[in-house]
């Protein structure tokens, strides 16, 4: 017999092993054959030729009378059961709930109970038993010997079948057909289970277990589908499969079953750590699982190399959830693939906190120019040969109601990749030359300033930059010699068919180009006489190397290659101006050198509008 729980047991009840008392006629549940009022045949004859076990039992739960089949299958003869009890003899006194319903029946407050049970022959073969016990009809008025008298009727019949059936059919529903691993709904099953379980072994305090998951899918396995058939691709998922269950049979050959491999789909696999000892148990099997798949594979004359990537987590059981978990894995997993393949990853909280920020940020991006969080700052372009003011580079600024106040660097990028930065650059666009414009009518004595405006690649490739710029100049009536667009110099250089159009155009219009961060990208200068370019802004790490007050000479190898790409750029008819300018002794030498115009926080931080209209404002737009 099984049972998962104690209940509480029978205050009556003698073991089988010994003989039962002999049984009257008159003391069996219905009238003898041939009584007056009775079938020949009657009831008693039925009940014991019948070939389901079967038993009455009294108010009390014991066996007033048993036939020959059940008697066989506890392996005692029927009149031996007689006087036992009946949840002892069957087991149902394993768990509270099956004990109270029985009883229930037992005192006709139920009108049928019925449960499953494991029973054994005598021969040793286990058995599924499905029990049923009904209250049998009260006896006639007038005859105290009728076949009810506060008895139940307990009938077993044996479904093994059925449940075989039953469990073939739901390892069919569980397991993958082609690897034979647990399928994804068998993983998470178990891991929930897992999750819920309070690990109470080794005298731990409950809910301070560790769970642990390595995630992984095959690099390259497309290829192979695709080039060798699926047949193919299916015979090395099965191999994939047996090595991974090898990798986690060596892992934790002390407690079998608590690692699960499972093929989640296509070429995803997982392995489930329940009871983990720590990260460098999940990273010890992650290495043995890479160098185990990384073996060649022979299948049927088809030798085949491949590699994986995985995603490694372990984390604490209390507090984890199973979105949470494979949340982690998916994430991991994907990092394993950014950094190279053929590797495994470990989940890291802050790498993972810095995606989740750049997922805010995506998806806050859009409405976040329609609710008007953007500002823009103004910092000055200044001739480098008399300190005046030539011009203000437009810098957009994020005021995130979360995160404060965002610089470019934290968000331009993240634009570019969700085309978001069409949007926000046509907002800027527009917000710097009304900027420029409005100083230029609230000073009209003074000299007007160019505004300088970044425009990415997409901007150019994702939306019709000309005439965006060309109704926004007509808009605010800003002369488009005003108006300079930086672009960096890996979008520029190599720039053929609409892009390369886009700015000739622009050119044409009369809007000067500049090459943003020039020196660090293909500085393919061949393009240089080919493209309508303006100006170009040497990148600040050139500009750095100019330092000397930090006890360190200058570089000459930095002053030697800014000194000819500004003796190249003046050749060509182009302006330079040099970026991170911070101390006098660098502007002294990019002077000398000959650079057109500086930038940095030796003449002016980024400043607001304001700040701007004042200097313009005193009259001295010298800084």
């Amino acid at each position: 017999m099984s049972g998962t729980s104690e209940g509480p047991r029978p205050a009556v009840g003698t073991s089988p092993h010994s003989a039962g008392p002999s049984v009257a006629e008159s003391d069996l549940p219905w009238p003898p054959v041939g009584a007056a009022g009775s079938e020949p045949h009657g009831y008693r004859a039925a009940f014991r030729a019948a070939t389901l076990p079967m038993a009455v039992i009294d108010h009390e739960g014991l066996v007033v009378a048993a036939n020959d089949a059940l008697g066989g299958l506890l392996g005692f003869p029927a009149a031996a059961l007689t006087t036992q009890s009946a949840a002892d003899l069957l087991d149902l006194v394993a768990d509270g709930r099956t004990w109270h319903a029985y009883r229930e029946v037992l005192h006709r407050r139920r009108s049928r109970f019925r449960c499953t049970r494991s029973l054994k022959h005598p021969d040793g073969r286990s058995m599924w038993a499905e029990i049923t016990v009904v209250p049998m009809p009260e006896p006639e008025a007038g005859r105290a010997d009728g076949p009810g008298t506060g008895r139940v009727l307990l009938s077993v019949a044996d479904i093994s079948d059925r449940r075989e059936l039953q469990k073939r059919l739901r390892h069919l529903q569980m397991h993958d057909p082609v690897t034979r691993l647990p399928n994804r709904t068998l993983f998470f099953e178990r891991l929930s289970a897992a999750l819920e379980t309070l690990p109470y072994q080794d005298g731990r305090v409950p809910g301070h277990g560790r769970i642990g998951l390595c995630y992984l899918d095959l690099d390259g396995f497309k290829a192979v589908n695709d080039t060798m058939g699926h047949r193919i691709g299916d015979r090395l998922l099965a191999a994939v499969a047996a090595r991974l269950t090898e990798c986690a049979a060596q892992d934790g050959p002390h407690r079998p079953g608590s690692h699960l491999v499972a093929r989640l789909g296509g070429d995803e696999f997982a392995i489930l750590v329940e009871d983990s000892a720590g990260t460098q148990q999940l990273t010890d099997l992650a290495r043995t699982v890479l160098a185990a798949l990384q073996k060649p594979f022979d299948l049927g004359g088809q030798r085949l190399s491949v590699s994986a990537s995985i995603g490694v987590v372990e984390r604490a059981v209390a507090g984890t959830s199973a979105t949470g978990l494979m949340q982690a894995a998916d994430t991991t997993l994907y990092w394993a693939k950014a950094d190279g393949k053929a590797r495994w990853t470990v989940f890291d909280p802050e790498r993972n906190a810095h995606r989740m920020t750049r997922q805010t940020l995506s998806s806050n991006l859009r409405p976040a120019v329609e609710r008007g969080e953007f500002t823009i700052e103004y910092q000055p372009l200044v001739g480098m040969a008399d300190g005046v003011v030539r011009g203000v580079e437009a810098l957009v600024r994020w005021n995130h109601p979360q995160f404060g106040m965002l610089s470019p660097n934290r968000f331009v990028a993240i634009a570019e990749e969700d085309g978001s930065i069409v949007q926000l650059g046509r907002w800027v666009l527009r917000s710097a030359c009304r900027q420029a414009r409005r100083w230029q009518l609230d000073h009209p004595a003074e000299p007007p300033l160019f505004i300088s405006v970044n425009v990415a690649v997409r901007q150019v490739w994702d939306s019709d930059l000309v005439t965006d710029v060309a109704e926004i100049l007509a808009e605010t009536g800003l002369d488009p010699g005003l108006l300079q667009l930086e672009l960096t110099e890996s979008a520029v250089m190599g720039s053929a068919g609409r892009p390369l159009q886009a700015l000739q155009s622009l050119s044409e219009m009369g809007v000067r180009i500049a090459i943003d961060d020039f020196g660090t990208g293909y500085s393919n200068l061949a393009y240089l006489s080919r493209l309508p370019v303006s100006v170009l802004k040497l990148d600040g790490s050139f500009v750095r190397g100019f330092r000397h007050d930090d006890g360190d000479p200058p570089s000459p190898a930095d002053e030697t290659i800014v000194e000819a790409m500004v003796e190249l750029a003046h050749r060509l008819g182009l302006t330079v101006t040099a970026e991170c300018v911070e101390t006098a002794g660098q502007a002294e030498r990019l002077r000398r050198i000959g650079c057109d115009t500086g930038q940095g926080w030796l003449y002016s931080r980024a400043v607001a509008p304001e700040r701007i209209a004042e200097l313009i404002g005193s009259g001295r737009l010298k800084v």
